[in-house]
């Protein structure tokens, strides 16, 4: 993309992407990385008439080449996208870095290769799903034949969070063009870089035009609300906070549209003093703070046995002092800012009402020291609080930070009523080495995946989603052309 040169460094300019070429928008926006504050990028903000170009070209697209194209040439380019991220590697890893702060080793590890891998799983899924088929009788004897056909939505409106924004916006992307349909996706504000970057790559690929399609800009009154209010728009899948997927359900209600949902989460683990210690320190180090906190599976209600809880408590707190804040770029930084100034606000409200509850700040619980530039960060501290009552806020309401309450139970009744006792129902952990209770436990959790001495360990080809107020529907293998597709029956009478 070209730039701008401005503050001593080089400022990109970020077009939308509109039936497989860059487009304008109505005006421009600065996007700030979060490592510095500094302004990296300005982004083309979409007004309605981008939106209704980039909705029509979809639909083109869908009645034209795209939805002509033979599910085996279809898949084949998909795989094309996959190594087209992967040659483009360096690229998407730097835009990612850039917009999220986010350490090199967690991007290059996760982000980056979950954003080719989704492609190659959805493609090779559709080619191997069976549909149904029945013989049946017919009162005269010669009987008919009733199977399934799959056949796509159609124009899909694709909204992804700015936590892992290649991977959440192709994990939704991959099974959308896997079935057939095309996409207008709008990526959150905050990180728009590898959304139009994947659009180069799919025009490198063979896509053709108005398949993939990318508009900038903001939520309500913006490119997202009008996106999910548009007629054409025939299904909507969104991951981020359940307030804003209340409303997009209120506008999909208009004309009836199919939503597909991964909202909020209050995740808790369970530790049993019988756990492998290390293992269940080392894990609920990842689930706590990984990516600054900033993962709708992270656990931020920690309930471990009394017989192990003070030693817990203090190995726990250890290790978090131990995480080194610094640049994506550094090899030892283990944590890096959250997504914006604005939710740094936001984390530090919470842990500022913690202190005035009246809870023990183990470790954190500010901002910490930066060096020179990296001062103008969002950086806050890694912190552990104990002492809360379950009924706190701070208990009760999603953070999205660096930080966990830990607190102790007695028996395995009590333990999966506190972890339950939330509107939520996203994911768990369980850690434990007893294999019964490992069952029992994780059947009894009102969530919609449980690790078992593990956290983020994924197949692709599972159900994926949330309970209660967490989200609807399920993602992943089968159940993601569920979504992306409609089945229709045809009865051959013979």
């Amino acid at each position: 993309m070209p730039g701008n040169e401005s503050g001593g460094g080089k400022v990109k300019d970020i077009a939308n992407w509109i039936d497989g070429a860059p487009a304008p928008g109505i005006a421009w926006f600065d996007k700030r990385t979060p490592v510095d504050g500094s302004v990296v990028a300005r982004v083309a903000e979409a007004g309605q008439a981008e939106l209704d170009r980039a909705v029509a070209a979809a639909r083109r697209a869908l009645a034209g080449p795209w939805g002509r194209l033979p599910l085996a040439e279809r898949c084949a380019v998909l795989h094309k996208v996959a190594a087209g991220i992967e040659a483009r590697f360096d690229e998407f890893l730097a835009a990612e870095i850039q917009d999220t702060g986010k350490p090199r080793s967690l991007a290059s590890h996760i982000d980056i290769p979950r954003g080719a891998a989704n492609f190659r799983v959805f493609a090779d899924t559709v080619r191997n799903v069976a549909t149904e088929c029945f013989e049946t009788d017919t009162p005269d004897g010669r009987g008919a034949l009733n199977y399934a056909l799959r056949r796509p939505v159609g124009v899909v409106g694709v909204i992804s969070p700015w936590n892992l924004p290649l991977l959440l916006l192709t994990w939704k992307v991959a099974p959308a063009l896997a079935c057939g349909n095309t996409v207008v996706c709008k990526p959150s504000e905050e990180t728009p870089q590898t959304a139009t970057l994947l659009g180069e790559v799919m025009k490198e690929a063979g896509v053709p035009d108005g398949v993939y399609n990318v508009v900038h800009g903001y939520g309500p009154g913006s490119a997202g609300e009008m996106l999910t209010r548009h007629r054409d728009v025939d299904a909507i899948t969104f991951t981020g906070e359940t307030r804003t997927g209340t409303a997009i359900m209120k506008a999909a209600a208009e004309g009836v549209r199919a939503v597909s949902f991964e909202l909020g989460g209050k995740n808790p683990a369970i530790v049993f003093a019988d756990c492998d210690f290390d293992a269940a320190i080392e894990g609920t180090m990842r689930s706590v703070f990984a990516n600054c906190g900033q993962v709708c599976l992270g656990t931020e209600r920690v309930y471990v046995e009394r017989p192990i809880f003070e030693r817990f408590v203090g190995a726990l707190a250890r290790a978090a002092r131990g995480l080194k804040l610094g640049p994506p770029e550094d090899a030892a930084t283990g944590m890096g800012p959250l997504i914006s100034e604005e939710h740094r606000r936001k984390v530090l409200a919470y842990y500022e009402r913690a202190r005035l509850e009246g809870a023990t700040v183990v470790t954190g619980g500010g901002v910490p020291s930066m060096p020179g530039a990296l001062a103008g960060g969002a950086w806050v501290e890694p912190t552990i609080w104990t002492g809360l009552a379950d009924d706190s806020p701070v208990n009760r309401e999603e953070i999205f930070g660096p930080c966990c309450h830990v607190a102790p139970f007695d028996t395995e009744d009590e333990a999966i009523a506190r972890a339950n006792d939330t509107e939520y129902g996203l994911a768990a952990a369980v850690w434990t080495t007893n294999l019964s209770r490992a069952h029992r436990v994780s059947a009894r959790l009102e969530a919609g995946i449980v690790w078992v001495n593990s956290w983020f360990l994924r197949d692709l080809r599972t159900p994926f989603g949330g309970s209660k107020h967490s989200g609807i529907g399920r993602e992943g293998g089968v159940h993601s052309l569920e979504f992306y597709t409609e089945l229709k029956n045809v009865c051959i009478k013979l």
